[in-house]
C-alpha cells in the first residue's frame, strides 16, 4: 500500500475551507492532517471535502481555539486522543488505517513570547506538554506509527533563517530543541523530511508580520512528519509546498508532504 500524507496548520478550517479544497484537488493526498482548525467537530465543513472524495474524518475541536483533524479518502478508524496535561484542549487526535498503521496528529503549544518558565506560563505549558509526550512514547515504544503536526519548534540550525538571531526566540531556543529531541528519541522517531532532505534551509512557516514574506524569507520549519523506523525505511518524496503560503488569504504555514510504502 502506498500512502501520500500531508500536514498543514490551516489557521481556521472554516475560514479557509476553500484553500483546503484547492489543495486536495491539486495534490490529492490520501490523508491530510490539519491543525488549529478552530472549530467544533460538527462545524467542520466535511461536506465540502466529501465532494472531493474525502469523506472520512477523525477530529477533535473546540470553538475558536486549537483543534486537530485527519481527513482521508481511505477508511479511517478513530484511535482516540490524549488530553495532554489534562487541560481539555484539542491538541491531539489519532487515526488507524486499515493495515493497522497509526497516525498521530499534534498541535503543540506555541509557548508565548518569553522563553522563561518562571515568568511565562505558556512556555512552561509547552515544555510540560513535550515532557508528557516523551514519557508516553518512551513507555509505549510505538511501532508502525506516523507522527505529524505543528510541533512549534524548528530544531536544526538550517530550519530557521538565522540560527544566531533566533537562539533566544521561542520556537528555536536550546531548551525547546532539547525537549523536542527527547520526544523524538523516546519513540525512536525518524524525521522523514530531514531523512529525505538532509541538508539545506527548509521552512514551513512565515510570519504574517512581514510586509513581503516571500522576499524577506524569514521562515522556520515548525511542521513535521515523523515515523517509526519500521515505516521510515519506506518513506520518501518529502516536500514543502511553499507556493501555498502565497495563496489569497493564506495560513501562515505551508503544507508538508511525504509518501510511505506501507
Amino acid at each position: 500500500m502506498s500512502l501520500t500524507l500531508a500536514t498543514w496548520n490551516i489557521n481556521s478550517v472554516r475560514l479557509r475551507a476553500g484553500l483546503v479544497a484547492r489543495l486536495l484537488e491539486r495534490e490529492a493526498p490520501d490523508v491530510l492532517c490539519l491543525q488549529e482548525t478552530k472549530s467544533p467537530v460538527d462545524k467542520i465543513p466535511l461536506e465540502t471535502f466529501a465532494e472531493l472524495g474525502y469523506g472520512h474524518m477523525v477530529a477533535r475541536g473546540e470553538k475558536g481555539y486549537n483543534g486537530v483533524a485527519i481527513l482521508a479518502r481511505v477508511p479511517l478508524e478513530d484511535a482516540g486522543h490524549r488530553d495532554i496535561l489534562g487541560r481539555g484542549d484539542a491538541r491531539h487526535v489519532a487515526a488507524r488505517l486499515s493495515d493497522g498503521t497509526l497516525i498521530h496528529n499534534f498541535y503543540v503549544p506555541a509557548g508565548g513570547d518569553e522563553p522563561n518558565v518562571d515568568t511565562n506560563p505558556k512556555f512552561a505549558h509547552k515544555l510540560g506538554f513535550l515532557n508528557a509526550l516523551r514519557d508516553w512514547f518512551g513507555a509505549e515504544q510505538p511501532k508502525r506509527a506516523i507522527l505529524v503536526g505543528d510541533l512549534n519548534i524548528a530544531p536544526r540550525e538550517d530550519d530557521v533563517w538565522s540560527h544566531k538571531q533566533l537562539l533566544k526566540v521561542v520556537s528555536h531556543t536550546p531548551v525547546e530543541v532539547a525537549h523536542l529531541g527527547a520526544v523524538q528519541e523516546s519513540g525512536a522517531w525518524v524525521d522523514i523530511t530531514r531523512q529525505d532532505v538532509p541538508a539545506g534551509l527548509l521552512y514551513s512557516w512565515w510570519s504574517y508580520r512581514a510586509r513581503d514574506w516571500d522576499q524577506a524569507d524569514k521562515g522556520r520549519r515548525l511542521d513535521h512528519i515523523w515515523a517509526t523506523p519500521d515505516l521510515a525505511a519506506g518513506a520518501g518524496n518529502s516536500r514543502i509546498l511553499r507556493d501555498v503560503r502565497g495563496w489569497e488569504k493564506p495560513s501562515d504555514h505551508a503544507p508538508v508532504f511525504a509518501s510511505f510504502d506501507l
